[in-house]
């Protein structure tokens, strides 16, 4: 059997690459090798291409340095690879040494490099590239355009984006992607779907990437509705088969508290992956109903999706709820032994949180003291939690010790204190870490809570005072707070510093409890 000629294994590498046939591509590369022309730049640079596309970046820069002189398209493909596998660092490494070697930069070596700036937020070399750009004349290059928007958004120059975005003179669907995605990104919600609207009636039909753009915003906002109908959209589409827009799509059910229409969406989902079991069995976990996470995750394994570590989290996560501890250190025990995965911070801090809720509060120290890497906030957070619940004070002293000799910027574990301290009349206590939490500049963040109503959404924030029907919203709370106190409900002083801090007709509700 004769081995094809340079010009066709250069021509079918790439199709190889998109086919991510990577055992096909590694025979071609043999055939080169074989009849000798591996040297070929164009058959090296079509190797490096499947290699990248099948993700196997290290395999693509043993090709890439083995070139002895490399072009334009050499360096690019490597960035891009880089830049698709999420190698930030290295992509823009790899830039500036092709810099250094004399190289030009072309339109695609920017497009590939750019997503590097945006991830890495080196918002100074983006404009230098973005000038560059403008200086060549690229501007109007619309995948150019699209990187530009998605790196000012993530740098936080939301304004440059923008700008950029209204003077392209054509706009497809990539723009107005990176558009919505740099809203969606940020805390404005009313936005993204004003920039969907206006895509919508620009004549462009969503596809799978603005959808999955636009529904991580109704399940931040809790927005149902729009949700549903972004939902009917993706069905009449035939969107709705797209496994990404499917993972989406269960993810906004089940965090806007729609398990049941999850459930439905995961069951007419013809393909699934590990993201789609995560996110179910998460969903069922974080609702407490920890037997119907275990059957998903029995389901995963008989589809042979082998579970990763995110898996882990949700079914620890699963038994914290449920109060099952015995079925947390199975978990957390067959995840080391029988998968192989060592446990991360994360794990870790579910544990703690199990046999925290569990009132085992001395099996959770024992478990912090095992640890084989320094605990971090969120470790000694749950352990903190529990001394309120179980009201173990002198165990909350030393919590509370280690965490604040980790420079926490955060007020929250501060409050969580100063409230158990509250709890049991130790005022002056109470009042030290509020003093501490001002010595550090740390301020409470304000609550925040939305409901829509027919098409608008209402956002409220503690103690705001400027919403146009407040008067009439501070009548019905105190209604309420008169009908509740006359049922027997009393304030629970333990998650109320008086003394401290003023409590309004808000705090009053959230704090009664039955007497």
């Amino acid at each position: 059997m004769h081995c094809p000629d340079s010009a066709i294994v250069a021509a079918v590498l790439p199709a190889c690459g998109r086919l991510e046939a990577r055992q096909l591509g590694m025979t071609l590369q043999g055939c080169a090798i074989r009849s000798g022309f591996e040297v070929d730049l164009y058959v090296s640079n079509a190797l490096v291409d499947m290699y990248c596309k099948c993700a196997d970046t290290w395999a693509a820069y043993q090709i890439f340095s083995n070139i002895a002189y490399k072009d334009c398209a050499s360096w690019s493909t490597l960035i891009a690879g880089y830049a698709q596998k999420c190698q930030y660092r290295h992509c823009v490494e790899l830039y500036i040494e092709m810099k250094s070697s004399g190289i030009r930069t072309t339109a695609v070596t920017a497009a590939s490099v750019l997503p590097g700036f945006a991830k890495l937020k080196l918002l100074k070399q983006g404009k230098e590239m973005h000038n560059y750009i403008l200086k060549q004349g690229f501007e109007s290059d619309i995948v150019l355009a699209s990187a530009l928007v998605d790196m000012y958004a993530n740098c936080g120059s939301k304004r440059e984006a923008e700008h950029i975005f209204e003077n392209m003179s054509h706009r497809d669907i990539m723009i107005w992607n990176s558009i919505i995605g740099a809203h969606a990104s940020d805390k404005d919600f009313d936005s993204p779907f004003r920039i969907f609207r206006r895509l919508w009636h620009s004549g462009l039909k969503p596809n799978s990437i603005t959808l999955m753009s636009i529904l991580p915003v109704c399940t931040k906002m809790g927005t149902i509705k729009q949700g549903r109908e972004i939902h009917g959209y993706a069905v009449r589409s035939s969107l709705e088969t797209v496994i990404s827009v499917g993972d989406s799509l269960l993810d906004m059910y089940c965090k806007c508290g729609y398990l049941e229409l999850g459930v439905k969406v995961f069951d007419h989902m013809l393909e699934k992956n590990i993201v789609t079991y995560n996110t179910i069995i998460s969903a069922h976990g974080i609702h407490g109903q920890a037997w119907q996470a275990f059957s998903f995750f029995h389901k995963m394994k008989l589809e042979n999706i082998r579970p990763n570590k995110v898996t882990f989290v949700g079914l620890l996560s699963a038994c914290s709820h449920a109060g099952l501890v015995d079925g947390g250190w199975s978990l957390y025990s067959s995840m080391i032994d029988d998968y192989h995965l060592l446990p991360d911070m994360e794990h870790y801090s579910c544990m703690v949180d199990l046999l925290s809720r569990a009132g085992r509060l001395d099996d959770a120290c024992n478990f912090i003291n095992m640890m084989p890497v320094e605990p971090d906030i969120n470790v000694f957070g749950s352990l903190l939690s529990a001394c309120r619940a179980y009201k173990k004070v002198v165990l909350a002293d030393l919590v509370g010790g280690k965490l604040f000799e980790k420079q926490l910027k955060d007020s929250g574990y501060h409050i969580l204190l100063s409230n158990i301290y509250a709890s049991i009349d130790r005022w002056e206590d109470a009042s030290k870490v509020r003093t501490m939490m001002k010595e550090k500049g740390l301020i409470k963040k304000p609550g925040r809570s939305w409901i829509q109503i027919g098409g608008w959404v209402h956002i409220f924030h503690a103690r705001d005072t400027m919403h146009p029907v407040f008067n009439k919203i501070q009548e019905t709370l105190e209604s309420l707070l008169f009908e509740m106190k006359n049922e027997g409900y009393i304030l629970d002083p333990s998650f109320c510093a008086q003394n401290l801090v003023d409590v309004d007709i808000g705090d009053e509700l959230m704090n009664l409890h039955k007497s």
